[in-house]
């Protein structure tokens, strides 16, 4: 792995690429996942919480709430092919063209990949924007796909 300094943008803007990498490690989607989830949030539409009733409905069984699989994104987060060095804090700057296009059923297998869109200069740090698609382990079409911006800064 090479690494880059984190606000050396001309080396960032070469690694900018129209190819996704690699999936990274898995995570599953338990029942016990999504029912905390529901807990947490209070979303408990029963497409999530109630396996009689959703076996019977769209989908045939429960499925993940879509925030819920976004939030697992770190864990599912596969490795860049360069590592940024130099950076004191990262933040998430924002989340752009999320869309949420297959249910991810109870019991599922997720992994993630990504691609690095675009590298600025910001006024705080070097701005890197990532196409992210989270998908089920084995599906021929993502779960859901998303623009993540990350902020790092000295």
């Amino acid at each position: 792995m090479i690494e880059i300094r984190f606000d050396d943008v001309d080396a960032l803007r070469r690694q900018v690429s129209g190819e996704f990498g690699h999936w990274g490690e898995s995570c599953a989607v338990s029942q016990e996942m999504i029912d905390a989830f529901a807990e947490l949030t209070t979303d408990k539409q029963w497409i999530h919480t109630d396996p009689q009733r959703a076996a019977a409905g769209p989908f045939g069984g429960t499925i993940a709430h879509g925030l819920l699989v976004l939030s697992l994104m770190p864990a599912v987060r596969p490795a860049t092919v360069f590592g940024l060095v130099g950076w004191r804090s990262a933040a998430n700057y924002g989340i752009g063209a999320l869309r949420f296009l297959q249910p991810v059923p109870a019991a599922s297998n997720i992994h993630a990949r990504s691609r690095l869109l675009s590298v600025e200069a910001h006024r705080r740090g070097t701005l890197l924007t990532q196409s992210v698609e989270i998908q089920v382990v084995g599906a021929n079409k993502p779960a859901l796909v998303f623009d993540l911006q990350l902020l790092y800064m000295a």
